[in-house]
């Protein structure tokens, strides 16, 4: 029987593995705390030629910096091609050219690991394309926590590979699934996410040089997190923090590209109607989210925020799936000017998913309009559509319409 004393099973697990196995190279891409080392000890525990240059530690990283070559002759001086763990890897960009040169001289594997893609942008970082796998490691999934009953959205499918994890999706909802939290208690969680909170700051902030905003860039972290899922007000955001509008837009930057936030754009294709286009941005995790708006960890706060959290757990889900499905479908969601609304539209080119998301047990025909109008004006495309509910068995709601369970998701 699995618990929380084992290490969690993940899905990105076995394409790592397989990768390892053909003698490739890859690109673990995650936002902080997600289990990127911890997936990466796992895969080489029993490799005997493997080495780690953790970028954490402040001495091996200052000597990387000042001289990046050594890592070259200290691999080119081991007895066998080793796999090569360079963990953080945007903490010194110069190490991409490195480990191109020892790659294609077939001297050694890399995996390398990284939690931002800001500074390896800015400092034009060569990141090793046709040479490196990109895979992306998420906070737990569905699967990953044992919640799924079964499958109704057949591109969707994932099924469980943990069971009997003592952590409820309500517990999700208020401290999301960073896998350091499901084994800890209450408290322990709740001081765990605050701290989360505090690190980030410090650590981008840091990074960033942006040390005489950092009171600014926090008033609007928390002020971002409690919009979490809605397309940012910008002129409320601005007035709210004291911040300018091109500072807002510049912090949005920086949660993007330091993976906290996920952008959802809008779906315009050939729509009849005149559609809003501005994005919307979800935190990628609903405890990191609740610990950065300063909402009470405590599951009372589901009945205030209830039809907040649903949603935001469906988005982050499917987009999750997606990644560690490896298709290539874009979430975006559907807005008119004139009101009608669906939270989800997953496009996968020549057809189109649309899914609304209700946080009841039952949806009768008459609150669908939006996805029901999203069918007729996409009926090219969208032959079906669903909703996600709190309730425990499909029903037809409509034609084209379902509601599934969200444990069948």
């Amino acid at each position: 029987m699995q618990g929380t004393k084992k290490e969690l099973l993940r899905y990105t697990d076995a394409h790592l593995q397989r990768i390892i196995r053909n003698g490739g190279s890859c690109f673990l891409l995650g936002p902080r705390q997600v289990g990127k080392t911890t997936l990466v000890k796992h895969a080489v525990r029993e490799k005997q030629n493997a080495v780690e240059y953790s970028l954490q530690d402040p001495s091996i990283r200052i000597d990387l910096e000042a001289d990046p070559s050594r890592m070259i002759r200290e691999v080119r001086a081991r007895a066998h091609r080793p796999i090569v763990f360079v963990d953080e890897a945007q903490k010194v960009p110069p190490l991409f050219d490195a480990a191109q040169l020892l790659i294609d001289n077939r001297e050694a594997q890399f995996i390398l690991t990284g939690s931002s893609a800001r500074k390896l942008r800015r400092s034009g970082a060569n990141l090793l394309p046709g040479r490196l796998t990109r895979l992306f490691l998420d906070p737990l999934l569905w699967g990953e926590l044992g919640f799924v009953t079964a499958n109704s959205i057949p591109p969707l499918r994932l099924m469980n590979i943990n069971r009997n994890i003592p952590y409820t999706f309500e517990d999700m909802l208020v401290f999301g699934s960073l896998p350091g939290i499901v084994a800890l208690s209450r408290r322990e969680r709740e001081e765990r996410l605050r701290s989360y909170a505090e690190i980030y700051l410090e650590e981008e902030i840091r990074a960033e040089a942006l040390s005489r905003k950092i009171g600014a860039f926090s008033r609007f972290l928390e002020l971002a997190a409690a919009e979490s899922g809605t397309s940012p007000n910008l002129t409320k955001l601005s007035n709210e923090s004291g911040v300018s509008q091109p500072s807002i837009r510049a912090f949005y930057e920086i949660l993007e590209d330091t993976l906290v936030v996920e952008r959802v754009e809008p779906y315009l294709k050939n729509a009849r109607k005149r559609v809003l286009s501005s994005p919307r941005h979800y935190f990628f995790d609903l405890g990191v989210r609740n610990a950065l708006a300063r909402l009470p960890l405590d599951h009372r706060m589901i009945n205030a925020q209830k039809g907040i959290l649903f949603e935001h757990a469906i988005i982050l889900e499917i987009i999750r799936r997606i990644r560690v499905l490896n298709k290539p479908y874009r979430v975006c969601f559907w807005r008119t000017s004139g009101g009608a609304e669906v939270d989800c539209v997953i496009d996968m080119g020549t057809r189109v998913i649309p899914i609304e998301i209700k946080a009841s047990a039952h949806v009768i025909e008459s609150e669908v309009k939006g996805l029901k109008n999203f069918l007729i004006d996409y009926r090219r495309v969208a032959k079906e559509g669903y909703v996600i509910t709190l309730g425990k068995r499909r029903e037809k709601i409509a034609k084209n319409i379902t509601a599934i369970p969200w444990s069948e998701l």
